[in-house]
């Protein structure tokens, strides 16, 4: 028996690394990934077409570059579903979508960020938005990654912290002593907000999902264009989404 944590099959583990390029950025090419990983373009041409030919990733034909496929789909349903947290907020986030009349979004954390599970528009939207499920946004210019950092240890939130806090938007706090302003006044309200601080046009509100023990489980937003998120009603959303973040807390 091995300790905990070896890897025993170093070519699965090259696999992996490849793999999980895509999903901080699609699509990629031979050369992008051969430069980020420090392998050979044919080792990573290799496991290329092999993932290709498996339904995990996709090529296109005028290109050549590559894109995760339909197989990683299933994976990440199967991901999902078989999350405690999926299984017990989903059904609450139609109910959050119809009373607010916006879009409600389920995350979890991962390192510096947060991934999206779920996405749910309310009843009378015929618009609904593109899957969301499996992205990925820094925590720290995101309303629910700002309410998980405000609920995170101080060690935590500078290892999320510690790397480069790119600007997407001219709202995007990039300093890091502003955001930990900010992180703590998230934390005195129970809310974050996202100012269109990751796409202009779009703000957010969002709360963290704690389990029994305090700890962060994931959290939940509302996102709309911003001309309809007046604040009043950020300060409405926020109290929808601490209502029902109580219920969902139950459970975890």
């Amino acid at each position: 028996m091995g300790k905990e944590g070896e890897v025993k099959v170093k070519s699965l583990q090259k696999a992996m690394e490849v793999l999980e390029c895509f999903a901080q950025k699609q699509p990629l090419g031979v050369t992008e990934i051969s430069e980020k990983l420090g392998l050979y373009k044919s080792n990573v041409h290799n496991i290329l077409t092999t993932f290709t030919a498996l339904g995990y990733l996709s090529q296109d034909a005028e290109t050549g570059k590559f894109r995760l496929g339909v197989s990683i789909m299933s994976l990440s349903r199967a991901f999902r579903e078989g999350l405690d947290i999926t299984r017990i907020a989903v059904p609450y986030m139609s109910e959050i979508a119809n009373t607010a009349g916006e879009l409600v979004y389920l995350t979890i954390p991962r390192e510096d960020s947060v991934v999206y599970l779920e996405g749910v528009s309310p009843d009378n939207q015929r618009m609904v938005s593109k899957s969301v499920a499996g992205e990925f946004c820094k925590m720290y210019c995101t309303s629910v990654g700002k309410a998980m950092l405000a609920n995170m240890t101080k060690e935590e939130v500078e290892n999320c912290l510690s790397g480069e806090l790119e600007a997407y938007t001219e709202n995007t706090i990039s300093d890091k002593d502003k955001l930990l302003e900010e992180i703590e006044k998230t934390r005195i309200r129970g809310y974050g907000i996202d100012d269109m601080e990751i796409m202009f046009g779009i703000k957010c509100v969002g709360v963290a999902l704690l389990n029994h023990d305090g700890k962060v489980e994931g959290g939940l937003s509302i996102s709309a264009p911003s001309l309809r998120m007046s604040d009043e009603k950020i300060e409405l959303y926020a109290k929808i989404l601490k209502e029902y973040a109580a219920k969902i807390q139950k459970m975890l």
